[in-house]
């Protein structure tokens, strides 16, 4: 590939908006096929929420979901 060829895509690129995580994620996702990952991610983010929760006010409402 000659170098004008290189810079010019490198440019190309420059131009182009930048993808969010969660985007890039669900590409990833659809291009592999691993759509099974998707539930475990969806539990550990409310695992996580619950434990981000339970420091605050609302832990009286939480802990009856355990």
């Amino acid at each position: 590939m000659s170098e004008d060829k290189k810079k010019a895509e490198f440019k190309l690129e420059l131009g182009k908006k930048r993808s969010g995580l969660a985007s890039e994620f669900l590409a990833f996702l659809a291009s592999n096929k691993k759509w099974w990952l998707l539930p475990i991610l969806v539990v550990f983010l409310l695992l996580g929420a619950f434990l981000l929760l339970s420091s605050t006010g609302l832990a009286p409402l939480i802990y009856p979901l355990f």
